[in-house]
C-alpha cells in the first residue's frame, strides 16, 4: 500500500487524517512535529508526507529543508490555516507539491494525495534510471555516458514529468523515437498509450485522416468511422516524427487542437476532445525549415516549449562500445547466437567510422556482423568493407588554400564553403566532413549570409 506520513502538533487532527486515509487504502504513520516527522522518515520511508506548517520545534519550512538536506524523495503536502497562505506559497517555492487551508476539504485531499502520489512515482522512475546510468551505462532506453547523452538525460529527467510539449532535433538515425519513448516512460502518462505516426511515411492526402480519423463516406474508400491517431492516444503521448513533412493545412489543423485540445474528424461534424501530450521530431535544423516554409512559425512556437538537440553518434564516440555491446546482446539473443563481444580490430573500425547513419547504422551493422559471424567474437573481417573505407571528395576541392595574415574565422569560412562545394552542396556530408553537428552548419551559414 501507498505509505503516508501525517506531521501535525493537533493529536485530534493527526488521529482523523490517519483513520481517513487508511479506509482509502493508504498505509499511514503520524509524527507530532517536524523534528519526529524527519526521524519517521528514515524508518517509515512514506512516498508523501501532509505536513502541517506551524509546529513547535520545527515548522513545515523546517521539515522541507531537512529533507532537502537528507535528499529524501517524499512529496509534501502542507496545512495551513486560511491567514499562513503567503508562507505555503513560500513552502511551495521550497519544494512542497500543494497546499490544503484548514479544515481539509476531503474531496479536494484526495486529488491532491493522488497526484502527489504520481508525482512521487514519476521521480522514484527517474532515480532508478539515473541508478541504472550509474551501474550499467544506461537511462531507461538510452545508452551511453559520454558528456553530451548525460546533459540529454539531465534534461529528459526535468522535462519527462512534465505536461510540456517538446521538440526533438536530431539526424535521421539519433533515436529522436527513443528520446519520445523515454518522455512517455518518465511522465505521469506513461500507464496510458504512446502512439507514433512518422508523417514522411504517410502520403499527404491520408495524413489528416490518420491523425484525425475520419467518418463513413467522408472520400473515397472510407467504408466505416475510424479513430485517429489523437483519440487512441487519449491520456497518453502522442509522437509526431518529421513534423516538418506535414503539409501546411493539416498544420494548421494541429495547431488548433493543441490550444484547444479538441477537434473533428475528416467529414464528422461533433467536436471531439481529448487530453493529449505531443511530442514532435524533426531531421532538418528548425530554423531552414521555418525559412523554407515547411513548418508553421506559429505551429512552431507552441511545439517548441522544450527543445533537445540529440547528438550525432560521432560526437559520442566514447558511447561506440557501450552500444555495440549492448546490441550484440540484444540481437544475439533475439538470434539465438552464442556470440559475446567485439575483438580489438573491429572495435577500433567502429570508433574510425564517421557514422552517416548514427545509431541506426550501427545497429544494422551490428545484427549484420551477428548474424554472419561463425565464432563467439566479432573481427574485423566480419564487418562491412565500407566501413574502412575513407571518406572521399574530389581531388579539385580537397585543400584549402590560406595566406599568412588569414584569421582563424575566414580560415573557418573558407573550409567549410569549400566542403559544400566538394560535397555538391550536400549540407549534411559537409556536415559528417567537418565534424560538426547540421543545425551548427546552417547556423554559420546563416551568419555568412547576414554578413555579405
Amino acid at each position: 500500500m501507498p505509505r503516508v506520513l501525517i506531521v501535525d502538533d493537533e493529536a485530534g487532527s493527526r488521529q482523523g487524517l490517519s483513520e481517513l486515509l487508511k479506509g482509502w487504502g493508504y498505509e499511514t504513520d503520524t509524527a507530532a512535529d517536524g523534528t519526529e516527522g524527519l526521524e519517521k522518515v528514515a524508518t517509515f520511508q512514506p512516498q508523501v508526507i501532509i505536513a502541517d506548517l506551524v509546529m513547535p520545534r520545527l515548522d513545515g519550512i523546517g521539515l522541507l529543508t531537512g529533507l532537502s538536506e537528507e535528499r529524501s524523495s517524499p512529496t509534501v503536502i502542507m496545512l495551513t490555516a486560511k491567514g499562513s497562505i503567503a508562507t505555503a506559497v513560500e513552502a511551495m517555492k521550497k519544494g512542497a507539491f500543494d497546499y490544503l487551508t484548514k479544515p481539509v476539504d476531503t474531496q479536494q485531499l484526495k486529488q491532491v494525495l493522488e497526484g502527489a502520489l504520481e508525482r512521487t512515482t514519476v521521480y522514484e522512475k527517474v532515480e532508478l534510471y539515473r541508478r541504472d546510468l550509474a551501474s550499467k551505462g544506461r537511462f531507461g532506453r538510452l545508452v551511453g555516458e559520454s558528456r553530451p547523452m548525460r546533459m540529454l538525460y539531465d534534461l529528459l529527467s526535468q522535462v519527462g514529468p512534465s505536461a510540456a510539449s517538446v521538440l526533438i532535433v536530431g539526424e535521421s538515425g539519433t533515436g529522436k523515437e527513443m528520446v519520445a519513448r523515454t518522455l512517455h516512460e518518465l511522465s505521469p502518462r506513461r500507464e496510458a498509450e504512446f502512439v507514433a505516426v512518422n508523417c514522411a511515411a504517410i502520403p499527404e492526402t491520408l495524413l489528416e485522416s490518420e491523425i484525425f480519423g475520419h467518418e463513413r463516406g467522408a472520400f473515397t474508400g472510407a467504408e466505416g468511422r475510424r479513430q485517429g491517431m489523437f483519440e487512441l492516444a487519449d491520456g497518453g503521448t502522442l509522437f509526431l516524427d518529421e513534423i516538418a513533412e506535414m503539409a501546411p493545412a493539416t498544420q494548421a489543423k494541429l495547431l488548433r487542437v493543441l490550444e484547444e485540445r479538441a477537434f473533428r474528424r475528416v467529414g464528422g461534424a461533433k467536436e471531439i476532445r481529448v487530453d493529449v501530450r505531443v511530442l514532435a521530431a524533426t531531421n532538418v535544423d528548425p530554423d531552414e525549415a521555418l525559412r523554407e516554409g515547411k513548418l508553421r512559425d506559429d505551429l512552431f512556437y507552441r511545439l517548441n516549449v522544450f527543445t533537445l538537440d540529440l547528438p550525432p553518434l560521432r560526437s559520442r564516440r566514447e558511447d561506440i562500445e557501450l552500444l555495440s555491446a549492448a546490441f550484440v546482446q540484444e540481437v544475439a539473443a533475439v538470434n539465438q547466437k552464442n556470440v559475446i563481444g567485439l575483438g580489438p580490430d573491429a572495435l577500433q573500425a567502429l570508433k574510425s567510422y564517421r557514422w552517416p547513419g548514427n545509431v541506426r547504422e550501427l545497429r544494422n551493422v551490428i545484427e549484420r556482423a551477428v548474424i554472419m559471424v561463425r565464432g563467439e567474437t566479432i573481427l574485423g573481417q566480419d564487418l562491412p568493407g565500407s566501413l574502412f573505407k575513407p571518406a572521399v571528395i574530389s581531388r579539385s576541392s580537397e585543400s584549402v588554400d590560406l595566406q599568412v595574415g588569414t584569421t582563424v574565422e575566414e580560415a573557418e569560412r573558407n573550409l567549410i564553403l569549400k566542403t559544400l562545394e566538394a560535397t555538391g552542396q550536400n549540407k549534411t556530408r559537409a556536415a559528417e566532413i567537418l565534424g560538426i553537428s547540421l543545425k551548427t552548419l546552417h547556423n554559420k551559414l546563416k551568419k555568412y549570409r547576414q554578413s555579405t
